[in-house]
């Protein structure tokens, strides 16, 4: 078993490795925000103050963009489905959301900053948003909406929530697509977890219409509106969120975090090797 992870591991870094100088830089987004790559991811090397202040200095009528968070589910996402890598790609802002990821960087010598998407939108919501300014959430319940209204005083939000696995019909995806060009926001919260909100975004982005930042930000709103209960400090600065949340959720929550989490770390340790052999760079060019 143990023989057979590294093949894996090797075989999906050596993949991203053979890919051409051309074909990365045409996989570019148009940003100007300089990337690292770590766990076969692409970050934007940033602290939550830094990102809060990109996210607030863009243009509200700049093409649609996608600002997300990647954190260890992600490195298995990427791996076993083509169409979330390339959104993966494509982002304006790619922040980590995943202490084990920052961690496992240390050991091969990178710094990997930690600004998880619970934290930015916190910050955006205390200190970038106005009462008066136009918000579109998609996804959420109206108990989420109606918490955030009251919160933060918001006179301006419009609010769709598509059914369950609605990125796989393509009438609901287009009337979430159309929701969102009818509805133009500075920010759009996709409050929905990986793959669908990345995927989300990009239809989007696609469909060429909408203008604004598409923030990626799952069960963030649920958070900041006290709706999900924030884990222990000790747990949320030691990196054993993930253990409070499975310990709470199991059911929902053990492939994420016991399957999916665990190969991502597994892909994060390989790198971190290789870039402390010099087998590798993090930084492209």
């Amino acid at each position: 078993m143990h023989g057979t992870m590294e093949t894996v591991l090797a075989a999906d870094v050596a993949k991203w490795d053979d890919t051409d100088a051309g074909e990365q830089a045409a996989r570019q987004p148009e940003t100007p925000f300089r990337a690292v790559r770590f766990a076969g991811l692409r970050f934007t090397p940033m602290s939550v103050a830094e990102a809060t202040a990109a996210l607030a200095a863009r243009q509200q009528d700049a093409p649609f963009a996608a600002f997300v968070t990647p954190n260890a589910e992600h490195a298995w996402l990427r791996r076993h489905d083509p169409e979330f890598a390339r959104c993966g790609e494509a982002a304006w802002i790619s922040t980590n959301d995943s202490r084990v990821l920052r961690n496992a960087a240390l050991l091969g010598g990178l710094k990997l900053d930690f600004a998880p998407g619970a934290y930015v939108v916190r910050d955006l919501f205390r200190e970038v948003i106005g009462p008066d300014d136009a918000l579109t959430v998609i996804g959420g319940t109206d108990e989420t909406i109606a918490a955030l209204r009251e919160q933060f005083g918001l006179n301006r939000i419009a609010h769709h929530n598509p059914p369950m696995g609605f990125i796989h019909d393509p009438d609901a995806v287009r009337t979430a697509v159309d929701f969102v060009a009818a509805h133009p926001a500075r920010f759009v919260f996709v409050a929905m977890g990986p793959p669908q909100s990345e995927k989300f975004c990009q239809r989007v982005i696609a469909d060429g219409r909408s203008t604004g930042l598409g923030l990626c930000i799952g069960s963030s709103l649920t958070v900041i509106t006290g709706q999900l209960k924030a884990a222990p400090d000790v747990m949320e600065h030691t990196g054993f969120v993930w253990l409070y949340r499975l310990a709470r959720e199991p059911r929902r929550l053990w492939r994420r975090y016991l399957a999916r989490g665990l190969w991502g770390l597994g892909y994060g340790l390989w790198d971190a090797l290789r870039l402390r052999l010099g087998l590798r760079k993090a930084w492209p060019g």
